[in-house]
């Protein structure tokens, strides 16, 4: 009994360990910050389909209005990339996320790879609308 308990306590030890990174394309980041709609610099993200830049992450964000109600905030820094200048992502009149390093393009509803052989999504958090005119993002979503 006691050789069945020492082998399942070793197997989840191991298995839980965590090397302080959630995938091979971003390091781990904590966010939590607002942005306040009413604020002139966001007046396009109060339309469905608006979009703007903001702070935060790694490199800057990407908040996207979907419907109206919900939101989606994606960090600037290409996925697979290390900060530089052209690796802060921009969004294109098609509604695509680019990357300059290496012209891979994401999709800004999800994150989704558009580029053949990208396998990691662009880093999506959390956002919130506390009020209609109040969002705050949060946490990494992690990558499976």
């Amino acid at each position: 009994m006691k050789k069945v308990f020492f082998l399942v306590a070793t197997v989840l030890f191991l298995g839980c360990t965590n090397n302080g990174v959630e995938n091979d394309c971003f390091p781990f980041v904590t966010v939590n910050e607002s942005v306040n709609l009413d604020l002139p610099q966001f007046i396009d993200l109060q339309v469905p389909g608006g979009w703007a830049y903001t702070s935060g992450g790694l490199q800057g964000l990407i908040i996207y209005n979907i419907n109206g109600v919900q939101f989606k905030a994606f960090d600037r820094l290409c996925p697979g990339q290390n900060p530089s200048s052209c690796s802060q992502m921009t969004v294109d009149t098609n509604l695509r996320i680019l990357c300059q390093c290496d012209d891979s393009e994401f999709n800004i509803l999800n994150g989704a790879p558009l580029t053949e052989g990208v396998t990691c999504f662009a880093n999506e958090y959390l956002v919130e609308n506390l009020n209609g005119s109040l969002l705050e993002y949060f946490k990494r979503f992690p990558q499976i």
